[in-house]
């Protein structure tokens, strides 16, 4: 009886456990079904979140086209037209019923007031402290759609300085400086025949391919802005007569444009003028069809320079004028003939930039070489002296690496820079007798803040070196603060060369060396409200060996040149800039 009852428990156990093996089975049947289930789940999903990027990153390019924005610092471009140009019926006009539909008007009125402190400016031949109040206004109207292709724009400046140390100066050439100071003038003053659908079709997106050209008083910014600029930070403007045309548009895969300009010399006091000396040329590409990995543009600029039309230097004071006093402040007849001369300078290069897809690593990259024919007249005396012509050999580049870290708030972007712009070797030390060719590079109509926020550097006879860290850092009671601070190591690019932006100090032996010295810089912009916004800054510059020897290394510098200046200098700013749009 009892081996009965233990072969029977025996026997329900081993039903017992037979079943749930069998269950158990089952289950894992199920949980690797569901497994499998879930992976392919996760397949779909995976697949439809780069759908969904794919089609964000089609919307996107579809908005922009193929234009990508460089990152560099300080080569964004000016829009055309200005940034502070508006539509009307995008500005508060638009509350008055006479300009809710007008969309034909662009208008704009831009007032900017700098305060600035300079502490020893090596831009002056002598230390001293400068504290100008610098003070430009702009306006702007522009027609356009209504009357379609014809359009046209207006744009006038004023800009003046005061509370100037210089403006009592008697060197014209400090008291009128045109680089502060150009009363009521035209800065564009154009007709425009704008084709939106042209016979250059589409691009790949369906962008129209705009054509525009335009005819009159212009000013414009191309490429980096090292080569021409209309120069916003100065106090005034750079500016051309003639022609420019225009085949697409940035949001295109290609863009190409043309000019035959005349430059306008600039006038403190009087309307400015037409330079009849010189004549520009230029071609500029854009090919953006690979925007997601490199921006190329490619570009050649000729410009042609008659001797015998030369009348005035950079600052508008006139060569023959010797009522300058006291008299050495006037140019003698010597520099006179060393100005008149004949220049052709051929420019070609090619500028890339862009982001390397999938991180935050960007660059911007560019060659330039210049080559043609220059004269140079030698002698000590106009009636002994002569002009010979030489070749033009030049080249300049530079190039930026940066890295933005988008994840973190304040998105600071680090960069590391180099440039290099190459400078004319005075053959034997001395100017007067140098028949040797010209490789000075020229900075054509380019602008220096790129290279000094001092301002004391320029295109030409430079090696610099740069490293900077932009960022936006969040302030509680300050929307969209912007800081950059950076610092710079300088060299001439060859010690026989001048310094150009320092008043043209030169060795032409070369025994000061090449060490131009170092700088700090710091910046901070903000808005102060939709109108109104502070510009704040502040730039400390550290002279090399050879801005503290090559003072005396001559007769005429230790005659023009303070020598028992400091060997450092300050420069604070406060810009507030009001719009009126």
């Amino acid at each position: 009886m009892q081996l009965k009852k233990l072969s029977l428990a025996l026997a329900t156990a081993g039903v017992w456990w037979l079943g749930n093996g069998v269950a158990s089975a089952a289950e894992e049947v199920q949980l690797a079904e569901t497994q499998i289930e879930d992976a392919e789940q996760q397949k779909k999903v995976k697949a439809r979140l780069e759908e969904i990027k794919a089609e964000e990153k089609a919307a996107a390019k579809a908005a922009s086209g193929y234009y990508v924005e460089r990152r560099s610092y300080g080569t964004q471009k000016e829009t055309e037209p200005p940034k502070y140009v508006k539509q009307a019926n995008k500005t508060w006009l638009k509350d008055y019923d006479t300009f809710a539909d007008v969309d034909w008007l662009d208008i704009g009125f831009e007032h900017r007031a700098r305060f600035e402190s300079r502490q020893n400016d090596f831009r002056r031949a002598r230390e001293n402290i400068d504290e100008p109040l610098l003070l430009r206004t702009r306006a702007f109207v522009g027609l356009k759609n209504i009357l379609d292709p014809f359009r046209f724009a207006v744009e006038v400046q004023d800009s003046r300085r005061n509370h100037s140390d210089y403006n009592s100066s008697t060197d014209r050439r400090l008291s009128s400086d045109p680089r502060d100071i150009n009363h009521a003038d035209f800065l564009q003053a154009y007709l425009e025949l704008y084709f939106k659908e042209s016979i250059f079709g589409k691009d790949d997106l369906g962008n129209n391919r705009p054509f525009w050209v335009r005819g009159g008083r212009l000013a414009w910014e191309d490429l980096d802005r090292r080569l021409i600029a209309r120069n916003e930070w100065r106090n005034t403007t750079n500016t051309f007569q003639g022609i420019r045309a225009n085949i697409g548009e940035k949001k295109n895969d290609w863009q190409l444009e043309a000019f035959a300009v005349q430059p306008v010399q600039r006038f403190a006091s009087e309307l400015d003028q037409v330079d009849h000396a010189q004549k520009f040329y230029g071609l500029v590409g854009d090919w953006r069809r690979w925007s997601e990995y490199v921006t190329i543009q490619p570009y050649y600029f000729y410009l042609k320079q008659d001797g015998d039309k030369v009348k005035y230097d950079g600052n508008g004071s006139a060569y023959s004028d010797r009522s300058v006093s006291p008299s050495p402040l006037a140019y003698t007849a010597i520099q006179e003939a060393r100005a008149q001369v004949d220049r052709e300078i051929n420019t070609a290069g090619i500028r890339v930039f862009g982001v390397i897809p999938g991180t935050q690593w960007d660059y911007d990259a560019a060659y330039n070489k210049q080559w043609g024919h220059v004269q140079r007249f030698i002698g000590t005396t106009v009636a002994a002296g002569r002009y010979i012509n030489v070749d033009h050999d030049a080249y300049a580049y530079n190039a930026e690496v940066g890295y933005t870290f988008n994840k973190h708030a304040w998105k600071p972007r680090f960069s590391a820079s180099y440039g290099v712009a190459s400078g004319d070797h005075v053959s034997g030390g001395n100017t007067n007798t140098d028949t040797s060719d010209n490789q000075g590079f020229d900075r054509l109509f380019g602008f220096a803040r790129p290279w000094s926020n001092n301002d004391y550097v320029q295109m030409n006879n430079i090696r610099a070196a740069k490293v900077r860290v932009e960022f936006d850092p969040k302030v509680p009671f300050l929307d969209n603060v912007k800081v950059d601070t950076g610092f710079s190591w300088y060299r001439l690019d060859d010690a026989t060369d001048r310094w150009a932006a320092g008043n043209n100090l030169q060795d032409a032996t070369g025994r000061s060396g090449s060490d131009l010295g170092k700088e700090y810089d710091l910046r901070v912009r903000f808005p102060l409200n939709q109108y109104a916004s502070l510009n704040l800054g502040y730039a400390h510059f550290w002279a090399g060996d050879f801005v503290q020897d090559a003072v005396s290394a001559s007769a005429n510098n230790r005659t023009a040149f303070d020598q028992n200046r400091s060997d450092s200098s300050d420069f604070f700013y406060t810009e507030l800039t009001l719009l009126g749009f």
